[in-house]
């Protein structure tokens, strides 16, 4: 038996945020940390006015009846705010469940119940419908709207809250195995998940991103993807706090590259479909052949460079980054054509967004996701799953054991869900989702996700995605790129000739039967999209079954009516 003191005392391996940010606050009160872009102009908070402010709401949360443990939903676009009160959760021994802020009622409110959260704090939104409506069916889940037009109707207003209280005293500890979050993943396959994550894993992933990438006192980050999903939370707000580094925050998508262009960040992360549309925006007002052309003078070609950087507001970044969805090899070799070298990263919810890295930058391995980061081991299982192993990893899903003893094997290597393979340097290349991977009527398996990314190489779409489970062959959805001057007929030849070229490639299984024109983009109010814009293939496939096995034999491309 073991004696009361023999008991093995938690392990408390690294300082957690909560303890960070009064460090910054005692070491550096007057440094600017968070500037939030409001009327075109930066409203600032220093270090200590951010402790302030969180530990004021740790003790308002209090006084409306919130004791440790509770869970708190956070509902809004990014903002100084979104930080401070992730900053209050953990300051107060709040377990936060980040939702996003373009998810719908129904995702809203079963992250809300299913985590039973005590509290909804609600903050800039698009759209604040679905929300209002969830804070309705709700009644005793007490909201919090934070000081932004946009948030929906609450039971409280963030300001007055601090305004009214007194900083906390309370100072709780976090050691490693403490449930720090739930974050609940985006559903490309069905109903969320919530993942929960522990300060341990948390704090373990941000110091090796930290160290790795070599995170400097005068780097200045810039937060917009949501902070709901992992890859912002960990490599933005994460490394903002460990390194005590200023961040700045977007007024809207209406002045997103204004915004950039105000605080010139040094690192800067984005997703596969936010780097097409800036490469499109490029190519509308400079045409890929004067492009080139211009970038073969040798003095014009760093004048261009310049310029596009300037353009885009990332002259001063040293750190490029992209992740979240399968990104073309091509559009990456483009960027880096003017200039931009864009580092390719792959992670997953379960493993804190940090499993591989292209860093530091290397041309050749483009295409790759890059190699297992410092404290990360990789392996290919048998059936081509890729497998993760590290001490940063989730601790289970929330109220869902079975899924939980799934994800991982005996020896503690994680199920990924992803297919891939390892170069003899260690380089991972994804192939896709495991179930992504479709079965044709023909019976023989097709990967989407290389054969899409061919496309991407070849063509300017919008967005795409093949199908075929079931199907008598593969096909390929489209949604066209909305060219000035947009000649149907003509982007109807160039199709045929791109999936001529495609299909010379592919086995007689693979080959693609037919394209559709997509009328309507996808959106995530549609439904097609995850909030993180990944595409929903389950939902495409199902909507364009039918079409699909009764494909005319006598064309090739169809025009969505």
């Amino acid at each position: 038996m073991i004696q009361p003191n023999q008991m093995t005392k938690p392990t408390c391996t690294l300082p957690p945020p909560n303890e960070l940010i009064l460090k910054w606050a005692q070491e550096r009160p007057n440094e600017i940390y968070l500037k939030q872009i409001i009327n075109r102009e930066f409203v600032e908070f220093t270090y200590a006015e951010v402790a302030d402010k969180a530990l004021r709401l740790v003790s308002a949360l209090n006084k409306l009846g919130a004791t440790p443990g509770d869970k708190v939903a956070l509902v809004s676009k990014n903002c100084a705010e979104w930080f401070i009160c992730d900053l209050a959760m953990m300051l107060g021994d709040f377990v936060s469940v980040p939702i996003f802020p373009t998810a719908g009622a129904e995702t809203i409110e079963y992250c809300a119940t299913h985590s039973e959260s005590k509290f909804i704090i609600a903050g800039k939104l698009d759209d604040s419908k679905a929300t209002q409506q969830v804070l309705s069916n709700q009644p005793d889940i007490i909201s919090i709207a934070l000081p932004y037009d946009s948030a929906p109707n609450c039971q409280y207003q963030f300001e007055d809250l601090i305004r009214d209280t007194e900083p906390s005293t309370f100072r709780p500890e976090h050691c490693d195995d403490k449930l720090m979050s739930l974050v609940y993943t985006s559903g490309t396959s069905g109903q969320p998940k919530g993942a929960m994550l522990t300060y341990g894993a948390f704090n373990w992933s941000v110091q090796q991103l930290v160290n790795h990438i070599g995170i400097r006192d005068d780097d200045r980050l810039f937060s917009y993807l949501p902070l709901a999903h992992i890859t912002e939370r960990v490599y933005i707000f994460g490394c903002s706090i460990s390194g005590g580094v200023q961040t700045a925050f977007p007024e809207s998508l209406d002045t997103f590259i204004e915004d950039v262009k105000m605080q010139r960040p040094t690192l800067f992360i984005s997703v596969p479909r936010l780097w097409t549309l800036f490469q499109q925006r490029i190519q509308d007002k400079l045409p890929p052949k004067k492009l080139n052309l211009l970038l073969k003078i040798p003095f014009v070609n760093s004048l261009i460079k310049k310029k596009l950087a300037d353009g885009l507001g990332l002259d001063q970044a040293r750190v490029l980054g992209c992740g979240s969805a399968p990104v073309s090899a091509a559009l990456l070799e483009w960027y880096r054509s003017v200039g931009l070298n864009i580092t390719e990263a792959w992670g997953m919810t379960e493993s804190f967004a940090y499993s591989t890295i292209n860093y530091p930058f290397r041309a050749d391995k483009i295409g790759t996701v890059g190699d297992a980061g410092p404290g990360i081991e990789l392996k290919i299982a048998q059936d081509s799953e890729i497998m993760v192993r590290g001490k940063g990893m989730f601790s289970g899903y929330y109220k869902n054991d079975i899924a939980t003893k799934e994800s991982f094997d005996d020896e503690g290597w994680l199920h990924t869900g992803d297919i891939g393979s390892i170069d003899p340097e260690g380089y991972l290349s994804i192939q896709g989702r495991k179930k992504d991977t479709f079965k044709t009527a023909k019976g023989k398996f097709v990967a989407p996700v290389p054969i899409e990314k061919k496309l991407f190489e070849y063509s300017r779409v919008e967005m795409m995605c093949l199908i075929g489970l079931g199907l008598p062959g593969p096909i390929l959805l489209v949604v066209p790129h909305d060219f000035p001057n947009f000649d149907r007929k003509r982007y109807e030849r160039t199709t045929e000739r791109v999936i001529e070229k495609m299909n010379a490639q592919l086995g007689s299984h693979e080959k693609i039967k037919g394209v559709l024109m997509v009328k309507e983009p996808w959106s995530i109010e549609n439904n097609v999209l995850t909030p993180t814009l990944k595409i929903k293939r389950h939902i495409l496939e199902q909507k364009y079954h039918e079409l699909g096995a009764d494909w005319p034999k006598d064309k090739l491309v169809i025009w969505e009516e």
